[in-house]
């Protein structure tokens, strides 16, 4: 039998095309889900690192311990529950008002000609060149109970007292759709400008009227740019810290502001790595399903099509 050559225990071209991609998810992602998921199992002590060794030298042994205070103490007390439910209800709701808002949107931009077009999308991305922080700040000013709106409103005669908006959760609302829309709107563009418009011609020459079109060619085409838009909303949204800590208030309940607290202001590392790993496996196990599922379709069409 001829032994194989050297050249057959090369990596393929596609191997090295992926492999950067992939050591670099490795590196800053897989890696430091680790670290945090092995301080989850450890116990709050004082001093630094305020977390204890999960493998201690002792009496000529190794001793392994792992803590599960910070897993029952989520599954028990009602307030991380809470926490949890509302990040999920909260970043859904952005999630439906950024589809409801941006498909016209896209479809107008992708419908559009081309140097229309082309401004339209400087307008989507326009705000990604100024700091989110700054674009969450300027909503404070307009938010507040003497801030533009309520100024604007009062000047026109419609209310004659301000309107509590600011530090409520409709504030932050607003703060996540507006920050996460044209994480909707670039994806979903970039799948309906590519559908092919001759299919929308044959169903006209059928006979179908521009809403049944609409809604059984350019929605079923277009369900890969809407689903890619949502989970690019939704995910991010459930971590969210920064607007809800300055659009909310002291009863708004998410999971960044609780991780925040845990990590500075009461130091339990332990317990705030607990939240973390707990929220990712909340978003990484449903999105494996969904993928799998999508993969699964695609082998049975690819099978009823040969």
């Amino acid at each position: 039998m001829k032994p194989p050559a050297l050249r057959d225990w090369m990596p393929s071209n596609r191997t090295l095309a992926v492999a950067p991609p992939f050591l670099w998810l490795a590196l800053f992602l897989l890696v430091p889900f680790l670290l945090v998921l092995k301080i989850s199992f450890a116990e709050l002590q004082f001093g630094i690192p305020p977390y204890t060794a999960l493998a201690e030298f002792k009496d000529e042994a190794i001793q392994f311990s792992l803590h599960l205070r910070g897993y029952i103490l989520l599954f028990t007390d009602s307030l991380y529950l809470a926490t949890y439910l509302n990040s999920l209800k909260m970043a859904a709701i952005t999630t439906v008002c950024c589809v409801l808002i941006g498909y016209p949107m896209a479809y107008y931009i992708a419908r559009s000609s081309p140097a229309v077009r082309n401004v339209l999308l400087l307008g989507v991305i326009l705000p990604f060149w100024t700091s989110l922080l700054l674009r969450v700040y300027a909503w404070v000013g307009i938010l507040r109970n003497d801030g533009l709106l309520n100024k604007l409103l009062m000047s026109l005669g419609i209310i004659s007292s301000p309107l509590e908006i600011y530090r409520t959760d409709l504030a932050v609302y607003i703060g996540l759709v507006y920050a996460y829309l044209p994480f909707f709107i670039l994806p979903l563009y970039a799948n309906l400008v590519k559908m092919d418009l001759r299919l929308l011609e044959a169903a006209y020459d059928l006979g179908a009227r521009p809403w049944q079109a609409f809604w059984r060619i350019t929605v079923p085409l277009s369900r890969p740019g809407v689903i890619a838009g949502a989970m690019l909303v939704f995910i991010p949204s459930v971590g969210e810290y920064v607007i809800p800590e300055m659009l909310g208030g002291a009863d708004t309940l998410m999971m960044g502001r609780v991780m925040w607290n845990e990590f500075f202001n009461n130091a339990d590392w332990p317990m705030a790595s607990a939240v973390t790993c707990v929220m990712v496996l909340l978003l990484l196990v449903p999105l494996a399903l969904f993928q799998y599922n999508q993969v699964r379709q695609e082998e049975a069409a690819r099978g009823a099509r040969a």
